[in-house]
């Protein structure tokens, strides 16, 4: 199992990304697309056309892993123009897969007041 720490980028290929590639498909995105080294540790995160499903790659160490979550109803809020990858913070890509739309939060609304 992978979890997130504070050194664990998270980078995010905006677009389409056709969700039929696995390993090898993904590895080699990541790097001749991104340009950006797979086995790093940081993970990659990718969305299908009808953006209703991702996947992200992770190399742990020891090998790569491709995890994969379908949302069952709603969509990503998935940028699709822009730069060749983008940059989340931990708790951004929290809310993206929690279904949050990051262009509409506002970081003021991440906690909960204390009662």
């Amino acid at each position: 199992m992978f979890s997130l720490n504070p050194n664990t980028r998270v980078f995010l290929r905006p677009g389409v990304t056709d969700m039929r590639m696995g390993f090898n498909g993904l590895f080699g995105l990541v790097e001749q697309v991104l340009g950006k080294d797979p086995t790093s540790g940081h993970l990659f995160v990718f969305c299908n056309r009808s953006r209703n499903r991702l996947k992200v790659l992770f190399w742990d160490g020891s090998g790569l892993w491709v995890c994969a979550k379908r949302l069952e109803s709603g969509r990503y809020s998935w940028p699709q123009d822009g730069d060749v990858s983008l940059e989340l913070s931990n708790a951004q890509l929290t809310m993206l897969l929690d279904g949050i739309e990051l262009d509409r939060a506002h970081p003021k609304n991440w906690y909960r007041k204390a009662v």
